[in-house]
């Protein structure tokens, strides 16, 4: 029972599907803003990041396998009158690596959030 894949954009979709291996399936793909992010693909195996700020307008597919994940933060932006911004973060850390993704909504990174705690705590 493949639920389908939520998603902001049908090209980051795409991309994401195009790498998928035997017995792998798209979870979400969120657009991502801020410096260098493209997006973020989830799938019931890996996590894909879309980096866009690699010199020479190069960009790179970065793939990090749950089992590598040694944490996941949520990390929020609050304004002064202790209200949550538009956008928040989720940081994902892998061996010395920390990936920050900035979304456009504190719904998207929470169901990103919560979508790479599920798969690291299994």
């Amino acid at each position: 029972m493949n639920q389908q894949p939520v998603f902001d954009k049908q090209d980051q979709l795409d991309k994401v599907e195009a790498g998928l291996l035997q017995g792998e399936s798209v979870l979400a793909v969120y657009d991502a803003i801020g410096a260098g992010t493209g997006f973020i693909g989830l799938t019931n195996k890996r996590i894909v990041i879309q980096d866009n700020s690699f010199v020479g307008k190069r960009t790179a597919l970065t793939s990090i396998p749950y089992q590598q994940v040694q944490s996941v933060s949520y990390v929020s932006d609050k304004s002064v009158l202790g209200k949550f911004a538009s956008s928040s973060t989720i940081a994902v850390q892998v061996g010395g690596a920390l990936h920050e993704v900035q979304f456009r909504s504190h719904d998207k990174a929470v169901h990103a959030h919560n979508i790479v705690l599920w798969n690291i705590m299994r």
